[in-house]
Protein backbone atom coordinates (compact mmCIF):
# COMPACT_ATOMS: atom_id res chain seq x y z
CA UNK A 1 0.00 0.00 0.00
CA UNK A 2 2.06 2.69 1.25
CA UNK A 3 5.74 2.54 0.66
CA UNK A 4 9.33 4.73 1.54
CA UNK A 5 12.05 3.35 -0.15
CA UNK A 6 15.41 5.42 1.15
CA UNK A 7 13.84 8.57 1.25
CA UNK A 8 16.22 11.29 2.03
CA UNK A 9 15.33 15.15 2.85
CA UNK A 10 18.49 17.78 2.99
CA UNK A 11 18.31 21.13 3.46
CA UNK A 12 21.81 22.83 2.31
CA UNK A 13 24.01 20.86 4.53
CA UNK A 14 21.72 19.67 7.10
CA UNK A 15 19.78 16.29 6.40
CA UNK A 16 16.18 15.96 8.11
CA UNK A 17 14.70 12.71 6.84
CA UNK A 18 17.96 10.04 6.38
CA UNK A 19 17.09 7.60 3.98
CA UNK A 20 13.98 6.46 5.79
CA UNK A 21 12.37 3.16 4.91
CA UNK A 22 9.12 1.02 5.67
CA UNK A 23 6.06 -0.02 4.67
CA UNK A 24 2.27 -0.09 5.35
CA UNK A 25 1.24 -2.89 3.71
CA UNK A 26 -2.64 -2.41 4.67
CA UNK A 27 -4.63 0.02 6.02
CA UNK A 28 -3.50 1.26 9.82
CA UNK A 29 -2.90 4.25 12.24
CA UNK A 30 0.63 4.73 12.51
CA UNK A 31 2.15 7.17 14.98
CA UNK A 32 5.33 8.68 14.04
CA UNK A 33 7.20 9.68 17.51
CA UNK A 34 11.00 11.28 17.73
CA UNK A 35 12.08 14.55 19.54
CA UNK A 36 11.87 18.11 17.72
CA UNK A 37 13.68 18.46 15.27
CA UNK A 38 14.10 14.80 14.37
CA UNK A 39 12.40 14.99 10.65
CA UNK A 40 8.67 13.99 11.38
CA UNK A 41 6.57 16.74 9.87
CA UNK A 42 9.41 16.84 6.91
CA UNK A 43 8.68 12.84 6.36
CA UNK A 44 4.57 13.90 6.03
CA UNK A 45 5.19 17.35 3.87
CA UNK A 46 7.18 15.07 1.45
CA UNK A 47 4.28 12.10 1.53
CA UNK A 48 1.80 15.04 0.62
CA UNK A 49 4.05 16.86 -1.53
CA UNK A 50 4.31 20.11 0.02
CA UNK A 51 8.05 19.36 -0.57
CA UNK A 52 10.06 16.86 -2.31
CA UNK A 53 12.70 14.67 -1.66
CA UNK A 54 16.26 14.97 -2.04
CA UNK A 55 16.39 11.18 -3.00
CA UNK A 56 14.43 8.17 -2.37
CA UNK A 57 10.69 7.42 -3.85
CA UNK A 58 7.57 7.03 -2.12
CA UNK A 59 4.76 4.57 -3.46
CA UNK A 60 1.08 4.18 -2.72
CA UNK A 61 -0.69 1.08 -4.32
CA UNK A 62 1.62 0.89 -6.94
CA UNK A 63 1.65 4.98 -7.83
CA UNK A 64 5.27 6.57 -7.66
CA UNK A 65 3.85 9.63 -5.68
CA UNK A 66 7.27 11.19 -6.24
CA UNK A 67 7.67 11.38 -9.42
CA UNK A 68 4.18 13.42 -9.95
CA UNK A 69 3.68 16.74 -11.46
CA UNK A 70 1.42 18.92 -12.65
CA UNK A 71 -2.33 18.21 -12.28
CA UNK A 72 -1.38 14.62 -10.93
CA UNK A 73 0.29 16.13 -8.31
CA UNK A 74 -2.50 18.53 -6.78
CA UNK A 75 -5.21 15.63 -7.31
CA UNK A 76 -2.78 13.66 -5.07
CA UNK A 77 -2.20 16.34 -2.91
CA UNK A 78 -6.22 16.84 -2.73
CA UNK A 79 -6.70 13.17 -0.92
CA UNK A 80 -3.59 13.46 0.82
CA UNK A 81 -4.75 15.90 3.83
CA UNK A 82 -2.50 17.36 6.48
CA UNK A 83 -3.32 19.09 10.24
CA UNK A 84 -0.72 21.06 10.75
CA UNK A 85 0.63 21.72 14.17
CA UNK A 86 -0.34 25.16 14.42
CA UNK A 87 -3.82 24.33 12.61
CA UNK A 88 -3.65 27.50 9.80
CA UNK A 89 -6.95 28.14 9.96
CA UNK A 90 -7.79 31.82 9.17
CA UNK A 91 -8.61 33.83 12.62
CA UNK A 92 -11.00 36.28 10.72
CA UNK A 93 -12.81 33.70 9.18
CA UNK A 94 -15.49 31.34 10.46
CA UNK A 95 -14.97 27.97 11.70
CA UNK A 96 -17.40 27.07 9.07
CA UNK A 97 -15.98 29.21 6.27
CA UNK A 98 -12.38 27.42 7.40
CA UNK A 99 -13.83 23.69 6.77
CA UNK A 100 -15.16 25.17 3.43
CA UNK A 101 -11.80 25.71 2.35
CA UNK A 102 -11.36 22.04 2.00
CA UNK A 103 -13.17 22.50 -0.96
CA UNK A 104 -10.97 24.51 -2.43
CA UNK A 105 -9.17 21.94 -4.48
CA UNK A 106 -12.63 21.51 -6.50
CA UNK A 107 -14.04 24.62 -7.04
CA UNK A 108 -13.48 27.16 -9.72
CA UNK A 109 -11.09 30.56 -8.62
CA UNK A 110 -14.73 33.06 -9.60
CA UNK A 111 -16.34 30.61 -6.79
CA UNK A 112 -13.50 30.71 -4.30
CA UNK A 113 -12.64 34.51 -4.95
CA UNK A 114 -16.95 35.40 -4.25
CA UNK A 115 -16.69 33.01 -1.05
CA UNK A 116 -19.27 31.27 -3.17
CA UNK A 117 -19.90 27.58 -1.88
CA UNK A 118 -22.85 25.38 -3.70
CA UNK A 119 -25.50 24.35 -0.54
CA UNK A 120 -24.57 20.66 -0.39
CA UNK A 121 -20.58 21.81 0.36
CA UNK A 122 -22.20 23.97 3.75
CA UNK A 123 -24.23 20.78 4.39
CA UNK A 124 -21.69 18.47 4.29
CA UNK A 125 -18.92 20.68 6.33
CA UNK A 126 -21.98 21.84 9.14
CA UNK A 127 -22.19 17.33 9.44
CA UNK A 128 -18.80 17.23 9.72
CA UNK A 129 -18.82 19.57 12.43
CA UNK A 130 -21.32 17.65 14.25
CA UNK A 131 -19.46 14.81 14.29
CA UNK A 132 -17.16 16.51 16.60
CA UNK A 133 -19.77 18.20 18.43
CA UNK A 134 -18.65 21.75 17.63
CA UNK A 135 -21.20 22.77 15.30
CA UNK A 136 -22.15 25.32 17.60
CA UNK A 137 -18.89 26.92 16.87
CA UNK A 138 -19.32 26.63 13.24
CA UNK A 139 -20.03 30.74 13.12
CA UNK A 140 -17.37 31.63 15.22
CA UNK A 141 -13.50 33.13 14.40
CA UNK A 142 -11.04 30.44 15.27
CA UNK A 143 -9.12 32.88 17.39
CA UNK A 144 -12.10 32.94 20.02
CA UNK A 145 -11.71 29.23 20.28
CA UNK A 146 -9.85 26.89 22.77
CA UNK A 147 -6.66 25.34 20.93
CA UNK A 148 -8.56 22.08 21.27
CA UNK A 149 -11.19 23.23 19.24
CA UNK A 150 -9.39 25.07 16.98
CA UNK A 151 -7.84 21.32 16.37
CA UNK A 152 -11.26 19.55 15.67
CA UNK A 153 -11.77 22.07 13.41
CA UNK A 154 -8.44 21.46 11.91
CA UNK A 155 -9.51 18.14 11.61
CA UNK A 156 -12.80 18.87 10.06
CA UNK A 157 -11.22 20.99 7.37
CA UNK A 158 -8.94 18.06 6.32
CA UNK A 159 -12.22 15.63 6.12
CA UNK A 160 -13.71 18.12 3.76
CA UNK A 161 -10.67 18.32 1.95
CA UNK A 162 -10.13 14.58 1.69
CA UNK A 163 -13.60 13.77 0.92
CA UNK A 164 -14.07 12.71 -2.86
CA UNK A 165 -17.47 14.45 -4.39
CA UNK A 166 -19.63 12.00 -6.01
CA UNK A 167 -18.96 12.29 -10.03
Amino acid sequence: MLRFDKVTKTFGVNTAVDAASFIVDKPMMIGIIGRSGAGKSTLLRMLNRLTDTSSGEITFDGLNVTALHGAAKRSWQSQCAMIFQQFNLVPRMAVVSNVLHGTLNRRSTVATLFNLYPDEDIHRATNILERPAIAENAPHRPQALPGGTQQTAAMARAVTQAHRADP
